[in-house]
């Protein structure tokens, strides 16, 4: 058994997060180890020279004694109800009242003072964090943009100690063992199933959802989604939305034209934007809203907004070839996102809609697939070790065929769509059963139908 000496902080887990932590703690002279349950964490020796002198325990949990810890910070892909952590999640600081086992966010509220700006959600979290950071810096903020988006945020605080405001995408992860935040601004995007390996059900998920308001000053909610709501009571809400009608920020449609408006107020002609689908739109609304929150002014915000072009893997346009538009929108790992797509995509279609679908479904129901599939699909091409849940949801709704990979789908795809088509790469699911991650599976689906194009062009 590994005793951890007295007043020691132990960081557990060797992640990017991890590592993140151990380069915090060293800046601030806080004595610390390290426990990772990987016999051999990737870049071991690296972090070992980087850190001299800092014992590192490779092996479970339960080999190790936290009794006289004085803090335990677990990266966020370690489980807080994992074995060997039972008595010092129950605990709490005898001087502070704190817990003793808390993640990152815990430690990077200590160490600023600059206002955050914090943003959470199934989907589109990425992409309302980006935009928000767009915002401000065309406000003429100093703004740092991370967390569970890009560069962690404590590796954020080193990098841009003097930032006016920090924007960061926070996960379920992160926020279960945050005590509280105390954001200037807070948003809960939406909710769909998701993690449920993790949190046990969507009550779980959604609980460590709504710890991003503890503290807020603005809470930023789904009018459309209620499970995005607070369940206690907060200083001020903020509702966005699809529909305009008694919501802070919804869509208005003025001669004719559809506006993102503030209240019944039209601020931008969505025609202005280079993002497309009802989804996006929702998106900027809930950008304009986190934004006005937090004192932007309109034109700089609208200026954003008409400048971003979404990013990559997310409802990307990739090409349109003899009249049918292929996006790639691999980050769509769950069907939340998935059913996000669909509709956003199919309300401006004029064809129908071809869906790449497949991988690892995390337990996920696929039904809420099939209605929208029905009305607007010309088919559903699935792949990957879930391939056949996909096909037993799908199959009543639309023509269905069940192919090896990605690749496959894609000759598939393009044998069957018309012009006035789309092909959707939204999976539904993880792709780890046949990817490294979601951005090679989306590299994969542009380099087919860049090469594609270049043959059509020769």
């Amino acid at each position: 058994m590994v005793q951890v000496p007295s007043g020691m902080t132990v960081v557990v887990g060797l992640g990017v997060s991890g590592r993140a932590i151990c380069r915090h703690l060293a800046r601030n002279d806080t004595p610390f180890m390290v426990v990772d349950t990987r016999d051999v964490p990737p870049d071991l020796d690296a972090f070992c020279t980087a850190h001299p002198g800092i014992f590192v325990h490779c092996g479970p949990l339960t080999s190790v004694d936290f009794s006289h810890a004085h803090e335990v910070v677990i990266s966020p892909g370690v489980d807080p109800r994992s074995p060997g952590l039972e008595e010092v999640a129950a605990r709490q600081n005898s001087i502070t009242g704190e817990p003793v086992l808390v993640g990152e966010m815990a430690l990077f509220t200590r160490a600023t003072k600059a206002p955050v700006a914090a943003i959470t959600g199934s989907n589109a979290k990425s992409t309302v964090t980006t935009l928000l950071g767009d915002m401000a810096a065309a406000a003429g903020l100093s703004v740092a943009v991370g967390g569970n988006l890009g560069t962690a945020a404590l590796d954020l605080l080193a990098e841009h100690p003097d930032a006016d405001l920090y924007v960061l995408e926070l996960s379920s992860f992160q926020l279960e063992t945050t005590p509280f935040l105390g954001a200037a601004a807070a948003a809960f995007l939406n909710i769909c199933e998701d993690h449920l390996d993790r949190h046990g059900d969507i009550k779980g998920y959604q609980q460590a959802k709504q710890r991003i308001f503890l503290g807020a000053q603005h809470v930023i909610v789904n009018a459309d989604d209620p499970l995005t709501w607070p369940t206690e009571e907060v200083p001020e809400l903020v509702r966005f939305g699809s529909a305009s009608s008694d919501i802070d920020w919804g869509l208005v449609i003025n001669e004719g034209q559809v506006f993102l408006a503030h209240g019944h107020v039209p601020w931008l002609n969505v025609d202005e934007l280079a993002i497309a689908g009802q989804h996006n739109y929702v998106n900027a609304l809930a950008a304009l809203a986190m934004g006005n929150a937090l004192g932007l002014a309109r034109e700089p915000m609208c200026d954003a907004l008409r400048a971003f072009k979404g990013l990559p893997h997310r409802s990307e346009v990739v090409s349109r070839i003899n009249g049918v538009t292929w996006v790639n929108d691999s980050k769509g790992t769950n069907v939340g996102a998935t059913l996000a797509a669909i509709k956003g995509i199919s309300a401006t279609l004029k064809g129908k809609l071809i869906l790449l679908a497949g991988g690892v479904g995390k337990g996920a129901d696929f039904t809420p697939l099939a209605e929208p599939l029905r009305e607007c699909g010309r088919g559903a091409l699935l792949f990957g070790v879930d391939a056949p849940r996909l096909l037993d949801a799908l199959a009543p709704s639309l023509p269905v065929l069940l192919v090896s990979d990605l690749n496959q789908a894609m000759e598939a795809a393009w044998e069957m769509a018309e012009p006035g088509d789309c092909v959707l790469l939204s999976p539904a699911c993880a792709s780890l059963d046949q990817f490294p991650n979601y951005l090679v599976r989306g590299e994969a689906f542009r380099h087919w139908i860049m090469d594609k194009q270049e043959e059509v062009n020769v």
